[in-house]
């Protein structure tokens, strides 16, 4: 039945259609808190009551004063006319940017400019050494640095008055900044309120080039005129549900985030798509009778990216325990020879350990490995796929934190080579793929959504495969590295033990002790065979602790607010030179940003910091005591943080 299931699905489910929805939603300006954004959001409520679901808008403040727990909300903004211009040398005299013809050309949420300003070269300015014997104070400054950074230093700092930005950040392998050498960048200023605003344009690496050239010979003069407002307004989250027949207080959820400039076809107009062809799908089979009514509803949900999930979750607060789990679907329609992408599982943190990347992997497996063999006597998917470790950088992010407690794997084909540029066209955009990603997250959910005794029990024996196949290659790997396998060993236990124990949430009264008997039996057999295999002692002398090492041993951090602590605007209440002094010790720190979040998701109170940097080495393999530590000592400033006695 399971397998029927899904392929009713998949022959419903039409990416084609999903296609056509990808071009409508890419013609809108989609900038979080916009006009743009709201007409996208009418056009995905409308397409849901025209297939017959019970669909509505939500609208959250658009102002500097709303938080949504530790996220603030910001100002909507709107621009009408975005110009620039080269004016001298004479000689040179070109038009740079235009707003018209493509939105990315202005940083989004540029502030309105009439005027002539002289341009100052920059290399990056990203630190204040950048800026020694520059006079930029009324003047405007080209950089491939990150803008947020820059626009500190220059603009807050030193007085300049506006950016150009001509960088445009690698995608390794299949992207580097002279691969899309005439396209820009997606490139946006994060307004709090209390800083200095500005404007600024994105030029291409192409024309980049050529004015830096230009800078180094003689003095060089741009005339901007930009029209735009900010003003306090609303952001949009559309939301639909298919009503659990049994339990319609319990859900899973399907989410995409609706934001991004024009066009932004992958990223994100094909989650979107998705999405709702999942919604028209599901609704269509359930309503006909071609699947059975699913005991727990299925919520859908498009909104700004972390914004629009920080403010649905905090206006839903008390819906959150009958959230089962969920799934992100972003970026998920890349043609696949066209962008170089891959289609990545991505799973939650091992801190929010769940039944959902082994549900998402069997699935995917079930619905495409499909391309017979030479002999026919096996299949196998006839694209790229992988399933990954915790990155995040998207709504599952917030969802997938213990605090919230949804699990939630993402979708997304990564790497794509035109990844927020304006080269994130409609023809990058497959059917094929769209369909692939919609149908697995459409099965996904339905699975979830229906679940009881006999697909739970189904589920934990197939939990208890993958975790089989996982623990001989640990300790196989680890032999053959001379390194000592059992401390990876108990911790994959322990996190196992979570995951199965997630089980209950699809059916409570479970009777897991089989399973979890035999998980324990499983690491044991791993555990011998690595002994054996073994020549040597395994060495279990404990390590020396660094300085940093033994400040986390005397550290048990709890956190004292729902949801990530680095939400947007959190960096804002630091000071500058605490800002300064977190930039130089964080740039180019490999996994700076997940280790920091996989480190939140372990701080609740029950464990020292240095359990949680080793909890933290088993799950990437990185240890950084020094940067979890100062970590959690800037969130302790910000009061997102405590420290037990």
């Amino acid at each position: 039945m399971i397998k029927t299931n899904f392929s009713i699905i998949r022959k419903e489910y039409s990416g084609t259609a999903a296609k056509e929805d990808v071009a409508a939603i890419s013609r809108h300006h989609r900038i979080q808190a916009s006009p743009g954004y709201r007409a996208a959001a009418r056009y995905v409520l409308a397409e849901l009551q025209k297939a017959g679901l019970d669909a509505a808008i939500e609208t959250y403040p658009a102002n500097y004063e709303t938080k949504f727990w530790n996220a603030r909300s910001f100002q909507e903004w709107s621009a009408t006319r975005a110009t620039l211009h080269l004016i001298a040398p004479e000689k040179e005299a070109c038009k740079l940017a235009d707003y018209r013809e493509e939105k990315i050309a202005l940083i989004q949420r540029s502030i309105s400019f009439q005027g002539e300003a002289e341009v100052v070269l920059l290399e990056n300015g990203l630190e204040t050494a950048d800026y020694a014997n520059l006079d930029i104070a009324g003047k405007i400054v080209l950089t491939k640095g990150a803008v947020p950074r820059v626009r500190e230093l220059a603009v807050e700092r030193f007085g300049a008055i506006g950016i150009l930005f001509d960088g445009m950040n690698p995608a390794p392998p299949v992207r580097q900044p002279m691969d899309l050498a005439d396209a820009r960048q997606y490139t946006s200023f994060w307004w709090t309120g209390s800083e200095r605003q500005c404007f600024g344009f994105v030029l291409t690496p192409r024309q980049g080039l050529w004015l830096r050239g230009l800078l180094k010979k003689q003095k060089v003069t741009v005339k901007a005129d930009i029209e735009s407002r900010l003003y306090d307004g609303e952001i949009e989250a559309v939301t639909a549900v298919i009503p659990g027949a049994e339990k319609p207080e319990e859900s899973v959820l399907l989410v995409s985030h609706l934001c991004h400039p024009q066009p932004s076809a992958n990223d994100n107009a094909s989650g979107v798509a998705a999405n709702l062809e999942a919604a028209r799908t599901l609704h269509k089979l359930i309503a006909s009778g071609q699947l059975p009514p699913p005991k727990r509803s299925i919520r859908f949900l498009w909104m700004p990216e972390m914004t629009g999930s920080y403010a649905y979750l905090a206006r839903h607060e008390n819906e959150i325990p009958g959230m089962i789990a969920g799934l992100n679907l972003d970026m998920v329609g890349a043609d696949q020879e066209q962008t170089g992408a891959v289609m990545v599982l991505e799973r939650p943190p091992d801190a929010a350990a769940s039944f959902t990347v082994d549900l998402l992997e069997r699935l995917r497996e079930e619905l495409f490995d499909d391309v017979p063999t030479h002999g026919g006597l096996e299949s196998y998917a006839h694209f790229r796929t992988a399933t990954t470790g915790f990155t995040g950088g998207s709504d599952h992010y917030i969802f997938s934190d213990p605090t919230v407690g949804v699990p939630m794997p993402m979708i997304i084909q990564w790497p794509d080579k035109f990844y927020h540029s304006t080269d994130d066209t409609l023809e990058k955009v497959s059917p094929e793929t769209l369909n692939r990603s919609g149908s697995l997250a459409a099965a996904y959910a339905h699975f979830i959504a229906a679940a009881d005794e006999k697909e739970t029990r189904w589920l934990a024996y197939e939990m208890l495969a993958r975790f089989q196949a996982q623990v001989a290659q640990v300790a196989h790997t680890a032999v053959w590295q001379g390194h000592n396998p059992y401390p990876k060993l108990d911790y994959l236990l322990e996190r196992q033990g979570t995951a199965i124990h997630s089980l209950l949430r699809l059916h409570p009264q479970a009777d897991l002790t089989a399973v979890l008997r035999e998980t324990r039996q499983l690491v044991t057999q791993a555990a011998n065979r690595a002994r054996s295999m073994n020549h040597e002692p395994l060495n279990h002398k404990a390590k020396e602790l660094d300085v940093w090492e033994q400040k986390a041993a005397a550290l048990i951090p709890r956190r004292t607010r729902r949801g990530p602590g680095l939400a947007i605007g959190a960096m804002a209440e630091l000071t500058a030179a605490e800002r300064d002094e977190w930039h130089a010790f964080t740039k180019g720190r490999q996994g700076a940003y997940t280790l920091g979040a996989l480190a939140e998701y372990w701080a609740d109170g029950n464990r020292t910091a240095l359990e949680i940097i080793d909890r933290i080495e088993m799950e990437t393999g990185i240890r950084d005591a020094e940067l979890i530590v100062r970590q959690f000592e800037m969130l302790a400033r910000l009061g997102l943080l405590t420290f037990m006695l």
